[in-house]
């Protein structure tokens, strides 16, 4: 696919500035950069479930987005979005509709992971046109830092706060890039914001112009919850790819392909270092916490290497 950076990113803005999103957040970059994927000719309707990104990005009569939007509740994303594609197919067969729309749902890991998987899992197995953007900052950022389904094991959150009987989240992170690609869907990506964005931006292409079910996921720092200068936000990126903590891979119809292995896998350390919420883990004494955290991270890049290679 050709890729040029300088006219991807001089395309018009469909997140428009002036929201209320934090300063340094992993979201509305993640969303920014997805929408480049859109064809200029082509419209879109975006189902936003709710969390950070709805509630600071659109405040009735207020609304940051150039494209149609929705908002819907925290648990149907998949479900509203797979509704109005059905909708649309059938108005356009009537010849009531002549332009193109792609239809997006985004939503965090809170709305993705955990309360919106049901219906998310329901628009996958069925295969509906549509995609399904997950910005990943791993916890309930917007309604206090809570734990979820994603959160890494050992981090420290409101719910499994770090003290004299805990060590931080105790389990850990779903693999949900995984879990989608078991429901045979055409495309499933995982990404986040490194290289230029030149893998964001092309998987989102691939993923709105592919036929059928498509989902991403995308690693998006949050400041707040992962207790970091602003200004780290692509360091840190950057180091959980080195790491191997997130790697970048795409499923296309079932064939798994590695898109980056770096030259020499960095430590875990590298990626945990920079965030307050793993402080504890470099106190003296829980040596043995990072070691734990290296093997998973370890076990799960093996595990992605031996799919890659079949």
């Amino acid at each position: 696919m050709a890729y040029n950076f300088k006219e991807v990113m001089s395309k018009p803005e469909r997140l428009a500035p002036g929201h209320r999103m934090c300063a340094g957040c992993g979201g509305t970059i993640a969303v920014r950069n997805v929408l480049r994927g859109l064809h200029d000719e082509d419209k879109a309707v975006i189902c936003n479930a709710t969390g950070c990104l709805e509630v600071s990005t659109f405040m009735y009569p207020y609304t940051a987005w150039e494209d149609s939007y929705i908002h819907n509740a925290f648990e149907n994303a998949g479900a509203t979005c797979s509704g109005v594609a059905g909708a649309y197919a059938a108005l356009k067969k009537r010849g009531k509709i002549d332009d193109t729309y792609k239809f997006i749902a985004i939503g965090g890991d809170g709305g993705t992971y955990d309360i919106g998987f049901q219906s998310l899992s329901g628009a996958m197995e069925r295969n509906t046109d549509m995609v399904y953007v997950c910005y990943d900052n791993g916890a309930y950022m917007n309604t206090g830092i809570q734990r979820s389904s994603a959160t890494p094991m050992y981090a420290d959150t409101t719910t499994t706060p770090v003290g004299s009987v805990s060590n931080g989240k105790p389990q850990n992170r779903k693999d949900l890039a995984y879990i989608i690609a078991e429901h045979n869907v055409p495309y499933v990506a995982q990404t986040t914001f490194v290289q230029n964005f030149r893998d964001l931006h092309q998987k989102a292409e691939k993923a709105i112009y592919t036929p059928g079910a498509a989902f991403l996921n995308i690693m998006a720092p949050c400041p707040r919850g992962w207790r970091y200068e602003t200004s780290n936000i692509i360091d840190i990126c950057k180091a959980a790819v080195e790491t191997c903590y997130w790697p970048l891979y795409e499923v296309i119809d079932g064939k798994w392909i590695l898109n980056y292995e770096p030259k020499q896998k960095l430590p875990i350390e590298e990626f945990l270092k920079s965030q307050g919420r793993f402080k504890h883990l470099f106190e003296k004494g829980n040596e043995h916490l990072l070691e734990e955290c290296q093997k998973e991270v370890d076990r799960r890049w093996e595990d992605l290497l031996f799919r890659c290679s079949r």
